[in-house]
């Protein structure tokens, strides 16, 4: 896909081009690769914002909060401002020097310590849940494997309860509200008003389970030591970000390795090559393919001129495919390096769930390799169209057993 440059912006180059219509949304490569050959930095004219591409400059910009600010949302809207006000995210839309007092009761709730207790729990769980799966030899990856497993053990650490349905309509709303209000954020708010008084009276002290992180996060909140208010919207935060993130990485690991049997026979003969399959993972098929900043004040990027309060969109799946990062990057291979992704975020913004994340990947695979001998695809898997979230709908799985 070549697209056109129509002018520049002091320099910066000028292009009439759509990250948000379905062919880029469903097979976004070539639209990605012919971002990077432009340069470091274009403006979109359609939607009045710049758009960085490549590896570096977009990790750049995640870590320097004071130059691109979060408060104006992570979305294309400047949530600040008259018709597009909202109240922001309570840790990922707020800097310093609220985010360090939200972080630092973030990381009391959701230690490393707190999170290494739950992996007894999670590997049970996903051993029981593989077990009743590969009873059968075909199976969908998705609808069997990654959602029900994300769904049953994340929310339970988080004190909560919710159905395949309030989760598809949550996610599906959160994440399309990230880019440009189309028809796709209308059919979401429409999917998910029925779910709305759920959603309001699931995050609030006295509907939280006892043993969970959302309590944890509510006995805070009543002995004075974090704000009113904020033990609500991090139950809320979790929520929207711990699951379809997950449940996308669960998905396309599953898919990636049937795709590619020589990685998956290379992981069953190097398990412990499994923590650098899930960071391949995410550089492959991030998650969240695009958020945004906004500048603080005049600045560059590269060399480049940024005007001030100007959105700035991160093209994070692009980023992630850089061939001035990663060799090969179109390439399937456990054995890279692939830690330095920008999936999760660098910075104070960086992912405060990663850990979690990183864990029910790890018990999922482990439970997989023990009985799995041979991972194929089984039919076309399918993608769910969503503005921002890169997420498997449908894959159909055919395995051979271990004898």
């Amino acid at each position: 896909m070549n697209i056109t440059i129509t002018g520049d912006m002091n320099g910066v180059p000028i292009v009439d081009a759509d990250p948000f219509v379905d062919d880029v949304l469903l097979n976004p490569y070539a639209f990605w690769e012919s971002l990077r050959n432009i340069g470091p930095v274009a403006w979109l004219s359609r939607y009045g914002h710049y758009v960085l591409s490549r590896h570096d400059e977009v990790k750049t910009v995640q870590a320097d909060w004071r130059t691109f600010t979060t408060t104006g949302g992570a979305g294309i809207s400047d949530i600040r401002k008259p018709g597009h006000h909202r109240p922001p995210s309570v840790i990922v839309e707020v800097d310093p020097p609220r985010h360090t007092e939200v972080r630092k009761a973030v990381n009391r709730v959701i230690s490393p310590a707190t999170v290494r207790g739950w992996r007894e729990r999670f590997e049970a769980d996903a051993h029981e849940l593989v077990d009743g799966v590969l009873a059968r030899a075909r199976f969908d990856g998705v609808r069997d494997v990654s959602e029900p497993y994300v769904l049953k053990v994340f929310p339970e650490s988080i004190g909560l309860e919710l159905n395949r349905e309030q989760a598809v309509a949550v996610g599906d709303l959160n994440f399309n509200a990230i880019g440009p209000n189309n028809e796709r954020v209308a059919q979401a708010r429409e999917k998910v008003e029925p779910f709305l008084a759920w959603w309001h009276s699931s995050i609030k002290g006295e509907t939280v389970k006892a043993g969970g992180a959302g309590e944890m996060l509510f006995k805070l909140e009543a002995n004075g030591e974090i704000p009113n208010g904020l033990a609500g919207g991090l139950v809320m935060t979790f929520l929207r970000g711990g699951l379809d993130t997950t449940i996308s990485s669960i998905g396309s690991g599953l898919w990636l390795l049937a795709k590619h049997p020589e990685q998956w026979e290379l992981l069953r003969a190097k398990p412990e090559l499994l923590r650098g399959t899930f960071d391949e993972v995410l550089r492959m098929e991030s998650p969240i393919q695009t958020n945004f900043r906004t500048t603080t004040g005049p600045t560059e990027i590269s060399g480049l001129p940024l005007e001030a309060d100007r959105k700035v969109q991160l093209l994070l799946g692009s980023a992630n495919r850089d061939p001035r990062k990663f060799a090969d990057p179109y390439s399937f291979n456990i054995t890279r390096d692939a830690t330095d992704n920008v999936a999760f975020g660098n910075g104070i913004h960086a992912c405060a769930g990663q850990l979690i994340a990183r864990l029910e990947f790890d018990c999922v695979f482990k439970a997989l390799l023990k009985r799995v001998k041979r991972l194929e695809l089984d039919g076309t898997p399918e993608h769910r169209l969503n503005n921002a979230l890169r997420t498997l709908n449908k894959l159909p799985i055919k395995v051979t057993l271990d004898a």
